[in-house]
Formats: C-alpha cells, structure tokens, sequence
C-alpha cells in the first residue's frame, strides 16, 4: 500500500474522537436543542455567487462536505429539532 494514502487514512483517523464526541452530545432540554440548531447553520454558509451589475461572474460552490465534521454536525443539528418537535411540541419553520 502506497504511503500517502497510509499518512492520509491516519490523519482522517484523528478526528474521529471528535466525530464520536459530537455524536455523543446529549440533547435533553430545550435550551440546549435551541442553542445547538442557532448555532449550526440549516444550509452552507461558505456558497456564494459573485455578481456584477446582475450578471454572475463566478460560483463558488459549497465547500462544507469537505469538511471532515461537516455531517456529525449536520445529524447533531437534526438531532436538536426532533427533540424540539418530538418533546416539546415546538414548530420549527423558523429554523429553516
């Protein structure tokens, strides 16, 4: 097996203790569930269209699904508004 790919699997292999904390936070109250969905974005903050005088010059598309945390976080988020529909009752079209 070729080296790089050797370096590079462990290297990924780093974060997955972060991964696994991150799934492992525990969304037993309300305010925690509200915190945690105001804090992650719903959509990719990092997506954006360069425009000039209406014409778009440039895309630059979302870089979020190359971030290694990118879908621990997502699932955290989701997580987060189960509880608040599930638990609380709460409606949670503002949060989209």
């Amino acid at each position: 097996m070729n080296s790089s790919i050797l370096r590079n699997k462990k290297s990924l292999d780093l974060l997955t203790p972060v991964r696994r904390r991150i799934e492992q936070i525990p969304v037993e109250n309300q305010q925690t569930a509200r915190r945690i969905v105001s804090l992650i974005p719903a959509d990719c903050p990092f997506e954006r269209d360069l425009k000039l005088f209406g014409r778009t010059l440039a895309h630059i598309p979302p870089m979020c699904k190359i971030n290694p945390l990118y879908e621990p976080l997502v699932m955290l988020r989701f997580k987060a508004l189960c509880y608040l529909v599930d638990e609380c009752g709460e409606d949670i079209t503002a949060f989209s």
